[in-house]
């Protein structure tokens, strides 16, 4: 089992940074993708970005290229998610979630699942 701890969501204005945390412990060595995901309220759980433990696949949706960095510490077991120029309309839970596909972004891909941390962006 891996188990996923996010950490650093909360309230930030339009145009501010944010910065998430998602630490894993367990059998890590199973893992080979780390992704972000957000649920809105009343909406479906969407891909916001993914990247490979070893590095080598990156991938962001088109709503948060360009504003969002997703990176890793392999010796910490931790990725993160650096959110640049917050929109309101990035308002949501943020889930951390790994499995065993570089580049998965579907999460039906992903094994194991954070049990989220709020964003709101207020304007």
């Amino acid at each position: 089992q891996v188990r996923l701890v996010e950490s650093g969501g909360g309230l930030v204005q339009a145009g501010g940074s944010l910065r998430l945390s998602c630490a894993a412990s367990g059998r890590t060595f199973s893992i080979n993708a780390m992704g972000w995901f957000r649920q809105a309220p009343g909406k479906e759980r969407d891909f916001v970005a993914a990247d490979s433990w070893s590095g080598g696949v990156t991938r962001y949706a088109d709503s948060v290229k360009g504003r969002f960095t997703i990176s890793r510490d392999n010796a910490k077991n931790t990725v993160y998610l650096q959110m640049n120029s917050v929109k309101p309309e990035d308002t949501a839970v943020y889930y951390c979630a790994a499995g065993g596909i570089e580049g998965a972004m579907q999460s039906r891909q992903y094994n194991y699942w954070g049990q989220g941390t709020q964003v709101t962006v207020s304007s």
